[in-house]
């Protein structure tokens, strides 16, 4: 194989691997933001879940309370 081959497959090469590092790239960024997404949505559950668990204790106190009277 002459130089100018061997030049021309190795920046073929090259290019064949920037190429498939930017896919990359982007497929964990488009990963990463689906991740954070879920996560928001597994915080919005949470908050809610607190706010009925804390409603369901202030209404268990009351009856608690009328129950001692």
């Amino acid at each position: 194989m002459d130089a100018d081959r061997i030049v021309s497959r190795v920046n073929r090469a090259l290019a064949r691997i920037d190429g498939a590092a930017g896919r990359i790239e982007a497929a964990a960024e488009k990963a990463r933001l689906a991740d954070r997404d879920k996560n928001t949505g597994l915080e919005q559950r949470y908050a809610s879940l607190q706010r009925e668990a804390a409603e369901a204790l202030q209404q268990l106190d009351l009856v608690i309370e009328t129950l001692e009277k």
